[in-house]
């Protein structure tokens, strides 16, 4: 029965090939939400370091340096 022997193996590499297809495809989803949850990150610190340079503009704008009381 050399024919069950050739249906086997057809279906073991079939089986395989979508296994490998499936993995692969999972790695890209989680590089790709891995990159996205960076890219989320870099924006948070950029607004806060916007957010404290104009704080911190603003602090210097408000004080008056020129005048002291004697």
């Amino acid at each position: 029965m050399p024919s069950v022997s050739r249906h086997l193996t057809r279906a073991a590499i079939l089986a395989a090939c979508l296994l490998l297809a499936a993995t692969a495809l999972a790695g890209c989803a989680t590089t790709q939400e891995t990159a996205a949850r960076k890219q989320a990150e870099s924006k948070r610190i950029l607004a806060a370091r916007k957010h404290r340079r104009q704080a911190k503009s603003h602090d210097h704008k408000t004080h008056d340096h020129g005048s002291q009381k004697r």
